[in-house]
């Protein structure tokens, strides 16, 4: 035996004590349409807001309306059409076949997906403002003056180099650095100062011990050549130059002039290569190379003269 199927009609009453823009409202909410919409259930006719029903899903419709302000009530299915809020299932395969979904989009904001819309059901946004503020904040953020079309043979505009310091440090044992031609001078003033000493303890040392004494002057004179080469080295980084050129002074003829080069030729005053240019002179610095100076004018001199003199004694019969 079929089971009796009945449908809901709503003539418009309400129930006690229930004002009409209220329930007109609370309609609205409960079947998710337009106020509009729920005019037409105020029209004066009878209208059927659910129809095959069970006797038990009826009453649960008739409960709803009823807390709603709407006093409906439960007849047993006709089949005169009349007017209803609620489609059917035939009506709605047939409202699907004139009209085929639409096209899904993604929210750009939260991400969720609904049918092609201005604005989001989820988050509540209007998407094509927020895409333009979204736009609007990208060009904002890009930086203050830029050109609009960038050549490809521009150079870099940001800084690649390192900041040197104004003046490089003072290395006298190392192969790295610079040092101008009076340090040169001095250290090297320094070195056979240092040797000299050294070397006479190394003879006070072979009076005791030959071969103690032969060692150490070999040490010393290693020292002295390893530390002779590393200045030499900075001097040339002066320059500009490979501390490789050191070299040339092996180099006969060319090693009897190489040094004066080295002694006489002004080094570089801004940023090469090797570094920043070397510290300025301190005094004892002058005065170190004011003496190397001095003594090699005096050993100049003293090559000219002895000679004439050895021939003026010599001369006059001594």
């Amino acid at each position: 035996m079929q089971q009796a199927q009945f449908k809901i009609v709503f003539t418009g009453e309400l129930m006690p004590d229930m004002p009409l823009e209220a329930v007109k409202a609370n309609l609205a909410v409960l079947f998710k349409t337009d106020p509009s919409k729920v005019e037409r259930l105020f029209s004066g006719q009878a209208a059927v807001i659910k129809s095959k029903l069970s006797s038990q899903e009826a009453d649960k419709y008739i409960g709803a309306l009823h807390r709603a302000g709407a006093r409906a009530y439960k007849e047993p299915e006709h089949t005169t059409p009349t007017l209803s809020l609620v489609q059917t299932d035939e009506e709605l395969a047939a409202a699907q076949g004139d009209n085929p979904p639409a096209a899904l989009m993604t929210c750009p904001k939260c991400g969720h997906a609904q049918s092609q819309a201005n604005e989001c059901s989820t988050c509540g946004i209007i998407i094509e403002k927020y895409l333009a503020r979204q736009a609007q904040l990208h060009e904002s953020a890009a930086p203050q003056g830029a050109s609009a079309t960038v050549s490809p043979y521009a150079p870099p505009s940001a800084n690649v180099s390192e900041a040197m310091p104004r003046h490089g440090d003072l290395k006298p044992f190392s192969v790295t650095g610079r040092i101008g031609r009076l340090r040169y001078l001095a250290w090297s003033l320094v070195i056979m100062f240092a040797a000299t000493g050294l070397f006479g303890v190394a003879a006070i040392m072979m009076a005791i011990s030959s071969t103690m004494g032969l060692i150490c002057m070999g040490l010393i004179g290693i020292g002295m050549l390893v530390v002779s080469v590393q200045i030499g080295v900075q001097r040339l980084h002066d320059f500009g130059w490979s501390g490789w050129l050191i070299l040339l002074n092996l180099v006969p003829v060319l090693g009897s002039l190489f040094p004066f080069v080295m002694l006489l030729m002004p080094g570089s005053r801004e940023v090469n290569r090797y570094g920043s240019p070397p510290p300025p002179n301190s005094r004892s610095v002058k005065i170190l190379a004011a003496l190397w100076l001095l003594l090699i004018i005096s050993g100049l001199v003293a090559a000219l003269t002895i000679p004439a003199l050895v021939e003026m004694r010599q001369g006059a019969g001594f």
